[in-house]
């Protein structure tokens, strides 16, 4: 609709320059015999050019009168076709239209086929307020028509381009709520590499995900079900151990005595766990409670307890006798089983394997912080598993592993405020490394003290 004032005014200029060249026509014709010419044919002459009277204006006389009917036209409304303004251009044709009935217009305009300043006309109005409202008839069915053609082009190209895929992608987010396992349920990808295509693209990912978290879920669900169902069982049995352990107890036999205590805090760490489990349903891990302790003898139980020997993986503990650290006692023993063991199987499941299994136990003390560095000559761990191998259920290369060796022995150095890292990993082996907050100092050796001798 911007556009039907500029056509209408343009429309009008041209009716009005149309009767400005008749006029200049006729006007040359009278002056070829004008004392021949009767006031029949003069106003012929007027009426076929659609005009009342035609005056031309030049330097030498002025303003000429050359033809006038038999009418004569009172207080005609100026148009000056030479000087025209974008405001009074545009504003032209709705004065022609709203502007009364038996009106006349006086234009005026530069000549074409003559000599002279300009050229005046006066004609009726009424004509062309009948054209122009023809016109603006026809201009409003034209845009009216190529609106509504262009609305549906529109539509149909909205429908087809951005509704029905935004339907598509809506209806595999409904069906995937409904059932998430539905595997039509699916978003089928276009290809498409605008915003359309992504957000198809981004869906699929997030089904793919959400899928997997939920498969994560019900087989953490199906665990803790099974191991709700054994543990009542498991902690009889581990009464059992107990009782068993306190009548070792009473035998006198030295490697008795000497791995009882070993066997006591093993059962009393299971009992524990297996109490846990069933109270809450789950492992919770309880706050730690670190102290200073030496860490030496620390490792020299875990691998034990990790079945580290001198015929098979070997320790090599680097770690001072007076070296301490600040940890959960508890705790630190299950953080550093799983490491060793995890190494440990690394290295006996590596396929050709020949030279011996070794794994080095350091310890570097910086920047308030103690770092344990366990270091493997093992076969290194998979670019594939790196980025999920703290993952429960997610972190072992094998089949038979359940991956949570790592994903534990993280969770219990960050209760203590550290963490647990893979710094290095290779053909030549794997070093991981556990840092924990606080370096004490090494633990002094107590003074034996002699009884003085009585003078």
């Amino acid at each position: 609709m911007m556009a039907l004032p500029p056509a209408l005014a343009a429309y009008q200029e041209s009716w009005l320059l149309d009767r400005v060249r008749a006029a200049e026509t006729i006007s040359r014709i009278s002056d070829i015999a004008p004392e021949r010419m009767t006031l029949r044919q003069r106003e012929q002459l007027l009426q076929g050019a659609g005009v009342e009277w035609v005056a031309i204006s030049t330097e030498d006389v002025g303003l000429r009168l050359v033809l006038q009917g038999a009418r004569r036209p009172e207080r005609p409304y100026l148009v000056d076709l030479r000087q025209q303004g974008p405001a009074s251009w545009l504003g032209g044709p709705f004065n022609t239209l709203f502007g009364g009935d038996g009106r006349y217009v006086r234009v005026r305009a530069e000549p074409r086929f003559i000599q002279a300043d300009y050229v005046e006309v006066v004609a009726p109005d009424a004509e062309l307020k009948q054209e122009l409202w023809g016109y603006l008839w026809r201009v409003v069915i034209i845009v009216a028509f190529v609106s509504g053609l262009a609305g549906v082009l529109v539509y149909l190209s909205l429908n087809l381009f951005l509704v029905r895929p935004m339907q598509k992608i809506t209806h595999a987010m409904e069906r995937f709520r409904a059932d998430p396992e539905d595997p039509a349920a699916k978003i089928e990808l276009s290809g498409r590499r605008d915003e359309i295509g992504r957000a198809e693209a981004e869906l699929d990912r997030m089904q793919a995900d959400l899928r997997a978290a939920l498969n994560s879920r019900a087989r953490l669900a199906a665990l803790g079900e099974a191991v709700a169902k054994i543990n009542h069982d498991l902690r009889n049995m581990l009464t059992s151990a107990q009782i068993a352990s306190e009548r070792l107890a009473a035998l006198k036999d030295p490697k008795v005595s000497q791995a009882l205590p070993r066997l006591e805090r093993a059962l009393d760490r299971a009992v524990k766990l297996a109490t846990d489990v069933l109270a809450y349903g789950k492992t919770q891990e309880a706050a730690p409670e670190p102290r200073a302790l030496p860490l030496a003898p620390a490792v020299e139980a875990a691998a034990e307890e990790a079945r580290l020997s001198d015929e098979g993986v070997r320790l090599v503990n680097e770690v001072g006798k007076a070296e301490q650290v600040i940890a959960d006692p508890d705790q630190l023993h299950r953080i550093l089983v799983n490491l060793l063991r995890n190494a440990r199987e690394a290295i006996e499941h590596q396929e050709g394997r020949k030279a011996a299994g070794r794994i080095r136990v350091s310890l570097v003390q910086a920047e308030a912080a103690s770092l344990v560095r366990i270091a493997d000559n093992g076969p290194g761990v998979p670019e594939r598993m790196r980025e999920r191998m703290f993952q429960p259920f997610s972190g072992s290369a094998r089949p038979e592993g359940a991956g949570l060796g790592l994903a534990i022995a993280r969770e219990l150095a960050q209760g203590h405020g550290g963490d647990v890292d893979l710094i290095e990993t290779g053909l030549a082996g794997s070093t991981f490394e556990l840092r924990l907050p606080g370096a004490p100092p090494p633990a002094v050796a107590p003074r034996s003290r002699t009884a003085k001798k009585p003078q």
